[in-house]
């Protein structure tokens, strides 16, 4: 968490949790994968919040998994902890997608592999 993510309610503005989702699918997929460099875009993003947080030093955990894998698509869940606490809970629809031909592209076998890695089975 960072001090500028506090809203004048004094918790964690509701927009900071995107960041941390984007920052955990980022350390997921592109800093351990090249398998993923071809490009994805995000479609939707879902969140529930279960509890405010507060602003404090300690890091937030953020448990994810990949789920629902499609032919061009598949979806990150995230469970976001304060402490041992459930804070809020995630979904993001990711499409693999081919900037060259602005469309929508099918997942490779490389990358069927590494989503496969991530499934909560």
């Amino acid at each position: 968490m960072r001090w500028s993510d506090m809203d004048a309610y004094r918790h964690i503005n509701n927009s900071a949790y995107l960041q941390y989702l984007e920052e955990a699918r980022v350390v997921m997929f592109f800093h351990r994968h090249t398998g993923f460099s071809q490009g994805t875009v995000i479609a939707r993003h879902e969140i529930d919040y279960l509890r405010p947080v507060i602003y404090h030093p300690e890091p937030l955990r953020l448990e994810l998994w990949v789920e629902d894998v499609r032919g061009a698509s598949f979806a990150v869940r995230y469970e976001v902890y304060d402490g041992e606490t459930l804070a809020a809970t995630a979904a993001t629809r990711c499409v693999t997608f081919d900037f060259a031909s602005n469309a929508p592209r099918r997942l490779t076998g490389e990358e069927r592999e590494i989503l496969g890695a991530f499934a909560d089975v």
